[in-house]
């Protein structure tokens, strides 16, 4: 057995070099761990590159890691300003990209993870299976595959290549694969001069309720006072309530808060037309444009062009020989979910969680960062930081450290309107919640102007 390595000699592999997967990676160094970083992509942050041209609505200060910035420090890497917003594209060069290079070979891009397991045992498997090692098969840029040999597993490879369909029934609308030319499930980039004549002089439908569909109404409203004939039409699955545009100023981040602030300003200046309790079925193509449909037939006026920004999901595919401990409805790890379920409250202010919450019936395999809170939304860079300050610490053995909380996170100003679902006859207003009763918005008339999304 001379020159075999033990299981704690082998590597922690993260998956995704992602701002959470490149964290872990920091603060497995600072406690004298070995990380290997699996990045599918060409370079850091590939996820984030595709939104480059979004701005982030948490400061520099609320993106940057602690343990990253020590590894960043002696390199002459000089910090952002802390209270300035970064676009996905200005925190992938400036933070993610410096981040990695210091990391060198420790991160492989063009690798592909296609399948975890415990060596030698499936996931039935009951004998000796918490002393085996992690076999982490990959796939190369080039077609080639490999196995890799793991102690631990951290899987940060967040959930945006896996954005959640038209459908209110969670599956793809009928059609909707048919017509995925005319879709898209982006926020689109209008400085790209393709993707503005894509939209310009067009009527969009813009799916979802969320700040990427807050981003997506915004940047369509400011089209169309440029462009006539630009316009914008909000499918809303919901009625219109207390918290349909998010927390507005008493949203601990302001930039958040003005998202909403900007959707609703679309909405009453008329740039944006909102429709409620619409919940897509099928799309069909009439001539050049489309109709979608909902459920009892309700049809919407053609549209040219439709924006999908229903959230995401998480791809469990490749995790499918390990046993986790995954929410029914979430699909988030059994312990965490009740506290950032929209089914039973939608205050959007989650504790800041760590180990206790994250582990899975398999020892020392992580969900963190996006992928861990499965289907639900509102997650921040800085509760994945403290994701992965806690998995690390336990993984080096020191439990207090891991069970230690040392964060606080801002709130989202919103504290009502629970649920995913309005009956039709309360389909012009959101009520209930888990904290206290809905009270109406209040809209400043100085509300912050600056476009923003993101993290």
């Amino acid at each position: 057995m001379n020159g075999v390595p033990t299981t704690d000699q082998l590597p922690i592999v993260v998956i995704g070099a992602g701002p959470i997967g490149l964290a872990a990676a920091a603060h497995l160094i600072e406690r004298g761990l070995e990380p290997l970083v699996l990045e599918a992509g060409p370079a850091a942050g590939a996820a984030v590159r595709e939104w480059s041209h979004v701005r982030l609505f948490s400061t520099w200060g609320e993106v940057i890691d602690p343990a990253a910035e020590k590894l960043l420090a002696p390199t002459g890497w000089v910090r952002p300003d802390a209270s300035t917003y970064p676009t996905g594209g200005d925190w992938a060069e400036r933070y993610l990209q410096p981040l990695a290079d210091v990391l060198g070979d420790k991160v492989r891009y063009g690798t592909a993870v296609i399948g975890v397991a415990r060596a030698g045992r499936d996931r039935i498997v009951d004998s000796g299976r918490d002393e085996q090692p992690f076999t982490v098969h990959i796939e190369t840029a080039d077609g080639r595959e490999e196995r890799l040999t793991a102690r631990a597993v951290i899987d940060a490879s967040g959930t945006w290549t896996t954005p959640s369909p038209m459908g209110a029934d969670g599956l793809s609308a009928l059609g909707e694969k048919a017509v995925a030319d005319r879709v898209s499930y982006r926020v689109p980039d209008l400085d790209d001069p393709a993707v503005r004549a894509r939209y310009a002089g067009r009527r969009t439908a813009v799916v979802g309720s969320g700040a990427s569909a807050f981003t997506a109404l915004a940047l369509l409203a400011d089209l169309a006072k440029e462009e006539d004939g630009t316009h914008a039409v909000w499918v809303l699955r919901r009625g219109i309530g207390a918290s349909t545009y998010g927390g507005g100023e008493a949203d601990q981040l302001p930039a958040r808060g003005a998202l909403g602030l900007r959707a609703k300003a679309a909405v009453e200046a008329g740039d944006a037309s909102a429709i409620t309790g619409f919940r897509t079925q099928a799309v069909e193509r009439d001539g050049n444009r489309l109709v979608l449909i909902a459920e009892g037939g309700r049809r919407l006026d053609p549209v040219d062009e439709v924006i999908v920004l229903t959230g995401f999901r998480p791809d469990l595919s490749f995790l499918s020989e390990l046993r986790l401990g995954l929410d029914e409805r979430l699909q988030a790890p059994t312990a965490l979910a009740p506290l950032i379920d929209p089914n039973v409250h939608s205050c959007g202010t989650v504790y800041p969680h760590g180990v206790n919450e994250l582990s899975h019936p398999e020892r020392d395999v992580y969900l963190v960062g996006m992928k861990s809170y499965g289907r639900a939304p509102t997650f921040l860079a800085m509760t994945g930081y403290e994701q992965v300050r806690s998995v690390t610490a336990a993984i080096a053995g020191d439990q207090e450290a891991a069970e230690r909380v040392e964060l606080t996170l801002p709130e989202t100003g919103v504290c009502g309107g629970a649920g995913l679902f309005d009956e039709p006859q309360n389909a012009e207003q959101s009520g209930g919640g888990c904290c206290a009763a809905p009270t109406a918005l209040q809209i400043g008339t100085a509300a912050p102007a600056a476009t923003s999304g993101g993290c």
